[in-house]
């Protein structure tokens, strides 16, 4: 049994971030890649739609340059032959002030010839942007579930 695309690219994206060593995930990452990561982009604009590997390395390139992560723990794994789906508590810590931010990703990726072709990431933004802030977002009732 051969080792599936996903350790390959989880072992290269996580050296990519924290060493930024991105030659290794470059060749992993399919030259007409469709990538988005969903989240707020106006605070985060490293998040959003990407196409093509030169705009995902930036992508990544960005998130270098903002976090370091800490520890990955995989939570939920669905492996297909050319495809996988994970739900991920990220433990990282900001560049800047190393300020801890603990968030859960449901990652949806698929792969072309063991390279990532596709890819979704859906982030618990809620959470990550108070975080962020460093408090809680005051927001109004908006019903009752008496």
């Amino acid at each position: 049994m051969t080792e599936h695309s996903l350790w390959r690219l989880s072992h290269a994206l996580h050296r990519a971030i924290n060493e930024r060593h991105f030659d290794p995930l470059a060749e992993l990452i399919d030259d007409d890649i469709d990538w988005a990561i969903y989240g707020p982009i106006n605070m985060f604009p490293f998040l959003g739609a990407r196409l093509g590997k030169e705009a995902v390395l930036d992508a990544i390139r960005q998130i270098a340059d903002h976090v370091r992560i800490r520890k990955l723990e995989r939570e939920t794994l669905m492996l297909g032959d050319s495809t996988a789906a994970t739900m991920v508590r990220c433990a990282m810590t900001t560049q800047h002030s190393d300020k801890p931010i603990t968030t859960r990703l449901a990652q949806f990726l698929q792969f072309r010839a063991g390279k990532l072709a596709r890819l979704r990431i859906l982030i618990d933004t809620f959470d990550l942007v108070e975080q962020t802030l460093g408090h809680p977002i005051d927001l109004p009732r908006i019903g009752s579930f008496a």
